[in-house]
């Protein structure tokens, strides 16, 4: 089979082109928003083939995964045809949540597909015919040594976005363990939060090296309140870590008992940090529990699986 789509979210689109067809993904001189092309900071397989625009309308296209509105309109311009659309959402709804409209709602011929259940819950999709197809993660192994007493945060410009990340609870973990705070756009965090430097310190790293430096610390700490499903937590699990996570969207599915601790009271998930940091042996046989929970609930088998069998219910 033929896909087209667009690098739109990285570490997801990763797993997708793991499976056995190929995926045609646009390419533009600039490499902007629509026109990315493949993977720089990611590993992707040869079966992923960059196509400039001006090429679509020659190419053979068995399907088409939309991920944002305006996708439909590039389809139109861009193929002059329409081939079967799976609309995948990535998000929870912003703004008034239980009457969030969904873009892809009553459109004809569009399948739209969430990442999570508390997703397909709270978007109102209409008539449009929807399911779930959960993550998965190409495995990176049990790299957890946690020998930095520190905890790590995965969290994309957390200055701008605020209370959504659970920035604002950044200081009350830091009180409980120094922290590093991986991701984009990361400056000026402890600044801006007025706590020690010391105490709240941003990463630069590569993508490359994440797995590795986010498992030399003893906790994963996830702050976020409002959000699909953080990868970032599920490859924390992968990798071995304890994890300290909000108890809001589809956190308490993807964490069981015995795998971290998963609370909406601070005053519980700052004693946990403080309770990793201060016995190794036990963040260790947490983190193991997580990284098997992970395997058996998002490992890439279950997850291509899932979309090989959808992909043939689209197309037949």
């Amino acid at each position: 089979m033929r896909i087209l789509i667009w690098h739109v979210h990285g570490s997801w689109t990763t797993a997708f082109v793991q499976g056995p067809h190929t995926y045609l993904v646009p390419v533009t001189p600039d490499r902007g928003p629509d026109g990315l092309g493949r993977a720089r900071t990611w590993d992707w397989p040869d079966s992923v083939v960059e196509v400039p625009p001006e090429r679509l309308r020659d190419e053979e296209i068995d399907l088409v995964v939309l991920q944002r509105p305006h996708e439909l309109d590039l389809v139109d311009r861009w193929l002059g045809r329409r081939p079967p659309l799976v609309y995948l959402e990535h998000n929870a709804p912003d703004g008034d949540v239980p009457r969030t409209r969904h873009p892809a709602a009553d459109i004809p011929g569009v399948t739209l597909v969430h990442v999570t259940h508390f997703n397909r819950l709270m978007w109102d999709a209409g008539a449009t015919p929807t399911t779930v197809v959960e993550h998965g993660i190409v495995d990176p192994g049990h790299r957890w040594t946690g020998e930095l007493e520190r905890a790590a945060v995965v969290v994309n410009e957390p200055v701008r976005r605020g209370r959504t990340t659970g920035t604002d609870l950044l200081p009350d973990f830091a009180r409980a363990a120094p922290l590093d705070v991986f991701g984009m756009r990361t400056e000026g965090l402890a600044e801006h939060l007025g706590v020690d430097p010391g105490r709240c310190r941003t990463q630069d790293v590569p993508q490359d090296r994440l797995h590795t430096e986010l498992a030399r610390r003893r906790v994963y700490v996830h702050p976020v309140r409002w959000t699909s499903l953080g990868l970032s937590l599920l490859e924390a699990m992968h990798l071995g870590m304890p994890v300290v996570a909000l108890a809001t969207t589809e956190v308490t599915e993807a964490v069981p008992p015995g795998a971290g601790v998963v609370s909406n009271r601070i005053d519980v998930l700052t004693d946990a940090v403080r309770d990793f940091l201060a016995d190794p042996l036990h963040a260790r046989a947490v983190g193991e529990a997580a990284r098997a929970a992970a395997l058996a609930h998002y490992g890439l088998p279950r997850f291509l699986d899932d979309w090989e069998r959808l992909l043939k219910e689209v197309t037949r």
